[in-house]
């Protein structure tokens, strides 16, 4: 016979033999009481009476948490029972029991915030830390038929769990329909992961501050599977934070500091003859600063430039007076039109401009064809071996393309996918990223130029040299004034409310770069004699120029030999 009674919990005696005899976790305990604080006692406890005690059958932890929440008055039920069938009792209730399916508790969560609970309040409720909760509701919002697939009972890992979870429902809905499992099969998650898993650097890489975030379009999201304590934040627009990392180096370059130019795999290159310095820096040593192509964190390298050398009669002491003092002198070259800070700038122009130029739907597809070329040759592109690993952005703009392993017919398709690729490739960013002269190339074919700002401003004509300043004030008909400044302050006002370009800031290339690029090798189909034959490297540009071949391509001449040649003849 079973009677309900109201009863002071602390009067309950605790089951002597109770089945549970090792202790669940106390974070278990603390957040059953404060569920049970909240919303009171769900299930009573069952007890029995014994010389007048009553004496709890199953519902310890129960009895525990309601004292630990302060309830002065619990319901209980009493039944009749004997010893033997108390801990049989106890040992069915703790053994079979079966926890909510995590898609349910998702679910459950979106129906309370429909009903007016907040975070604080479910997490209080139901005994779980706020982040736990967020972390949830993330997870309740994956695309619908991924979730019912889930809650069947094929979970991916946590790790994967939080990809997904991390990723847009478009992209969701895109690739759980190509990873969709036939009938009786299992997904793998891994897959669905690796296909919507982007690059992540994290806030703790980034030096610059929320301006320029906002600026490069930099959005920290939270992952909200991070260890507890520790900042999560992270950004997936690599090239805006590789942009904004750059401007505040540059930026806030020390007096003895230099920006290093990287190579195609992203070690910094030193100026020549100069010597890496591993222990303590002189004030004559220079630091040089670049970007760590994997973690986008600023990295520095000190080293020794080499001492200038002096005329070799001066130093052999054979001329005396003047003439030796001439002799002697080290040439001062002039200082360069524009500083590092300003190539840095106009990097960034050119590049924020050939990616506006990029969105025109009306290029031609013969045009996008050239200019792919032009990007897979470009400087910061490499080929990765069939060992390279991981989900890039090139391989999804792949995907949209070829799904099911066959290229798509659909025009607008190849060419929205053609302009994305071009834009994640080229670049004209003084880092690792600089496409060269396949970036310079592009920008003069599509009219980037028209998409360049003005940069009749101070923070970049006080970038210029006082020459290049002075020529830019004298082609707009202003006076050179005395002072640096007051030529810079005329320019700005003279070009307010115009949209003004620095000449060098332009894409077109100059004639001391189209030399550079002149091509090494041209092959000819036959020569004046009608006889075939392959000429020496620079034959066809010495001919064409008037000038004697002889000895071009001999040991110790000065053949170009960049591999951006190649691309002369687009740039001519």
């Amino acid at each position: 016979m079973a009677e309900l009674r109201s009863v002071d919990p602390r009067t309950l005696k605790p089951n002597p033999n109770n089945s549970r005899t090792i202790p669940v976790p106390k974070e278990m305990d603390l957040q059953l009481a404060a569920s049970i604080a909240v919303i009171g006692l769900l299930q009573p406890p069952v007890v029995r009476e014994i010389d007048g005690e009553l004496v709890v059958r199953y519902g310890d932890r129960r009895t525990k948490a309601a004292i630990a929440a302060g309830k002065d008055i619990i319901d209980v039920y009493v039944l009749d029972g004997n010893e033997s069938a108390d801990f049989m009792a106890s040992l069915v209730e703790n053994l079979h029991r079966a926890g909510p399916n995590p898609v349910d508790i998702w679910r459950a969560i979106d129906k309370l915030e429909q009903q007016a609970w907040n975070e604080e309040a479910i997490a209080n409720t139901l005994g779980l830390p706020v982040r736990t909760v967020k972390k949830l509701k993330l997870l309740g919002s994956l695309h619908p038929p991924m979730l019912d697939f889930m809650a069947k009972g094929s979970m991916p890992s946590e790790e994967h769990l939080r990809t997904i979870a991390n990723a847009p429902l478009d992209d969701q809905a895109q690739v759980w329909k190509a990873n969709r499992p036939k009938k009786g099969h299992d997904v793998s998650w891994w897959d669905v992961a690796r296909a919507l898993s982007k690059p992540r650097i994290p806030f703790s890489a980034a030096k610059f501050d929320d301006t320029l975030a906002e600026e490069y379009g930099v959005v920290w999201l939270e992952d909200l599977f991070a260890p507890a304590g520790e900042d999560g934040r992270y950004t997936t627009n690599a090239d805006g934070f590789f942009g904004a990392q750059q401007a505040w180096m540059t930026a806030s370059l020390p007096a003895n500091g230099t920006v290093l130019p990287q190579d195609e795999h992203g070690r910094p290159e030193l100026p020549k003859g100069a010597e890496r310095i591993y222990g303590k820096p002189t004030k004559q040593d220079k630091i040089g600063h670049y970007l760590d192509p994997r973690s986008g964190e600023v990295k520095t390298i000190v080293y020794r430039l080499p001492e200038p050398k002096k005329s070799g009669k001066a130093a052999k002491g054979g001329a005396t007076g003047s003439v030796a003092d001439a002799e002697s002198e080290v040439l001062v070259k002039l200082r360069p039109d524009v500083t590092q800070k300003g190539l840095a700038m106009i990097g960034d122009f050119r590049t924020e401009a050939l990616h506006e130029a990029l969105n025109d739907e009306t290029i031609s597809a013969e045009t996008l064809v050239g200019l792919l070329v032009l990007a897979l040759g470009a400087n910061n592109v490499s080929v990765q071996s069939p060992l390279a690993f991981g989900r890039y952005d090139p391989e999804e703009i792949c995907d949209r393309i070829s799904e099911g392993g066959v290229l798509t017919a659909d025009a607008a398709v190849l060419c929205a996918a053609a302009r994305d690729m071009l834009k994640f490739v080229l670049s004209c960013r003084t880092n690792m990223s600089d496409s060269g002269i396949s970036g310079r190339i592009a920008g003069e074919t599509l009219g980037a130029a028209t998409h360049l700002p003005s940069m009749a401003t101070e923070a970049f004509l006080s970038c210029l040299s006082r020459q290049a300043l002075e020529r830019s004030a004298a082609a707009e008909g202003l006076k050179v004034e005395a002072r640096v400044k007051d030529t810079r302050a005329s320019l700005v006002k003279r070009c307010s409310g115009t949209t003004w370009h620095f000449p060098g800031a332009l894409f077109p290339l100059t004639e001391e770069e189209r030399v550079n690029a002149a091509p090494r090798n041209h092959w000819v189909s036959g020569n004046v004699d009608g006889t075939e034959q392959a000429d020496r490297p620079g034959d066809n540009v010495k001919a064409a120029e008037g000038g004697d071949d002889e000895g071009y391509d001999q040991p110790g001449s000065d053949a170009p030999d960049d591999e951006s040649q190649r691309f002369a003849t687009a740039a001519e």
